[in-house]
């Protein structure tokens, strides 16, 4: 149980959103860190300039009494001054530092040699003789060598620092703990969906292709990851069953042709008795052979129309052109079952980007279907034009056509409606149809004719996307 915990604990470390949380935790306490930094620096120094202007504004005065009633008014201010409370700091020496008035006891020696702002240690009246207070201070030389002190204590400021320092330590310590925290529980959610996801993936990968990946709803990155990978699955549960669909149907469809052919093999190694007779047999195994033949070549187109790159070997083609050239081949055999072919493509030029052999071809084995089973003495009508950006292309026939319910599986390959058997076929032209319609990202739909059956091929003016 201890050991599951600490993966489990290891695995929350090593995901991805913990990671990102906890960079971005660095990222604001480093900001956190450099605004409280200014912040404190600026005030410091604020406070630092302002008692610099203090000092001076003070000194400026005392100068002022000293100029206009001498060293004797000078004394009595900065005795008069001395005696308020404050943290204002005052001292007038002799030329030897010997202290006259003032209210420091004592300040580090040599101290007041040289004039000018400096911050040090002192000693107020009445207090010991260590150094314990601190002051900015500036040493004023007066005429005969006197010298006037006048200083601002520190304390104020260093109460300020320490209680920015506290802040400041407190406030990083909680969006250190904020942060940790919203880190573990964001990453506690992604990890346990993705926990469930990985489960899921297991039981597919051990053989339930009926499993799906949760959806939460929520529209994130992780939804839209499971529902891509959903559709992935339908679309292989799809492959999977036609797969299978394709095997039986081979194995079935294709059993009737083979042991026609091994039968007219055996019957002519038993019965031929001239050249002719076993000629006669060789050309029917021929013919069998080359129907066995066409059938794996349309299968193998299927497969590659399945799985190939939709923008290799686009071209820009007319359409129009291509459904005339169809009719074109199929006129002769349409007119020796006096059937009537129409061709209406318009005059303007249909103009798509695809490729043109497989169109023609998807269009051919319409034709073929409509002249097999559209009835001696019908009408076949081939329409194309253009709605938007899309084309229409269409074969409709006066047929029997093919009942509603029964539309939806003809799609599929080997499916033979059961009145049709006897006409020659596999019952893969449509599969084949539909197959270059999805490489051209188009529609398939079967329609009524009224009667009669009609193909609708929808497709879009440039396949490739672009």
């Amino acid at each position: 149980m201890e050991e599951g915990r600490g993966g489990r604990l290891r695995n929350l470390f090593r995901t991805t959103a913990f990671k990102l949380s906890f960079a971005y935790l660095v990222v604001f306490a480093t900001f956190a860190l450099l605004a409280l930094g200014y912040v404190a620096w600026n005030a410091s120094r604020a406070l630092d300039d302002q008692m610099v202007s203090t000092i001076e504004a003070e000194i400026n005065g005392l100068s002022e009494q000293y100029k206009v009633g001498g060293l004797r008014r000078l004394i009595a201010a900065v005795q008069r001054r001395a005696g308020e409370p404050g943290a204002s700091l005052y001292l007038v020496t002799n030329a030897a530092g010997e202290r006259i008035v003032g209210n420091i006891e004592a300040l580090p020696t040599g101290l007041l040699v040289d004039p000018g702002q400096t911050e040090a240690g002192y000693v107020r009246n009445g207090e010991s003789q260590s150094l314990d207070h601190r002051a900015i201070m500036q040493i004023f030389v007066l005429p005969g060598g006197f010298r006037l002190l006048v200083g601002r204590d520190v304390e104020e400021r260093d109460r300020l620092r320490l209680v920015i320092g506290r802040t400041f330590g407190s406030s990083v310590g909680l969006v250190v703990l904020l942060g940790v925290a919203g880190a573990w529980f964001i990453a506690s959610r992604v990890l346990k969906r993705v926990d469930a996801m990985t489960e899921t993936t297991r039981r597919i990968m051990a053989g339930d292709l009926d499993g799906r990946l949760a959806v939460a709803g929520t529209g994130d990155e992780l939804d839209r990851l499971a529902r891509n990978l959903n559709a992935m699955l339908e679309r292989i549960g799809e492959l999977m069953r036609g797969l299978r669909d394709v095997s039986d149907n081979i194995a079935h469809d294709l059993k009737t042709p083979l042991t026609r052919l091994r039968n007219r093999a055996e019957e002519a190694l038993r019965t031929a008795e001239t050249p002719e007779t076993l000629r006669a047999a060789l050309e029917g195994v021929i013919a069998e052979s080359d129907g066995l033949i066409r059938v794996f070549n349309a299968l193998l187109m299927i497969a590659r129309l399945e799985g190939v790159d939709a923008n290799r070997d686009f071209v820009a083609f007319d359409a129009g052109a291509v459904m005339r050239s169809v009719a074109e081949l199929y006129e002769p055999l349409a007119s020796e079952q006096g059937t009537t072919l129409i061709v209406e493509t318009g005059d303007a030029a249909l103009t798509m980007r695809g490729n043109r052999e497989l169109v023609g071809q998807a269009l051919a084995n319409l034709v073929d279907n409509a002249v097999k089973y559209g009835g001696a003495q019908g009408v076949i009508r081939l329409t194309a034009a253009r709605s938007g950006e899309t084309l229409r292309l269409s074969v409709a026939d006066s047929g029997p056509g093919i009942p509603v319910e029964a539309r939806g599986r003809v799609l599929d390959r080997f499916v033979r409606l059961e009145e049709a058997r006897s006409r020659p076929g596999f019952g893969l032209g449509l599969s084949l149809v539909n197959a270059v319609v999805r490489l051209h990202q188009g529609t398939l739909s079967l329609e009524d004719d009224a009667p009669g059956l009609r193909v609708v091929v929808t497709l879009p003016v440039d396949a490739s996307g672009g």
